[in-house]
């Protein structure tokens, strides 16, 4: 039992005899023979086989331990699922995110020709004669200007970009 155990916990360490033997200070030939039940390792030797293991020593005296494969399919694709999922809501939160966006620039893009309309475009009749006033009537002027000339494309690719953008189903 004790040789079972210690080759099946050495396998699924993933050591081979030679590592095990570098880490007990013994010789591969020595390992060899406990895993053949040829002979047995004194009481200090187990204590620093279970912690070369980091296996307490009851196991290694316990019943047959059952060699793990690191390698399981069935383990790998359950890691490949959770992985997924969190792809998946990932993805689902930036989608959101930018239909949000989409939807806050429309509603700004409408503020803002809602806010010129009902200013009635102050800036034909501006004076720009007296300086305070020249510079704010320019900028004002060119933001209206931009705004007026850029506003319907940004709103049309807003409108898209909200219907691209929509939660499907």
């Amino acid at each position: 039992m004790l040789n079972e155990n210690i080759r099946a916990i050495r396998k699924s360490k993933g050591l081979s005899q030679e590592e095990l033997a570098v880490k007990l200070n013994v010789v591969r030939q020595t390992i060899s023979k406990w895993e053949q039940g040829l002979s047995v390792p004194d009481a200090d030797m187990l204590i620093s086989i279970s912690e070369a293991f980091e296996t307490p020593v009851s196991t290694l005296l316990g019943e047959t331990v059952i060699e793990t494969k690191a390698d399981d399919i069935r383990v790998i694709s359950e890691k490949l699922e959770v992985i997924n999922l969190q792809l998946a809501r990932g993805k689902a939160t930036r989608q959101k995110a930018i239909h949000c966006f989409f939807i806050s620039l429309c509603a700004v893009i409408a503020a803002v020709f809602a806010a010129l309309i009902v200013l009635n475009s102050s800036y034909l009749g501006w004076d720009y004669s007296q300086p305070d006033t020249a510079v704010t009537g320019v900028v004002f002027h060119a933001f209206e200007w931009l705004f007026v000339r850029t506003a319907p494309l940004a709103l049309i690719g807003a409108v898209a970009g909200v219907c691209l953008t929509r939660k499907k189903g």
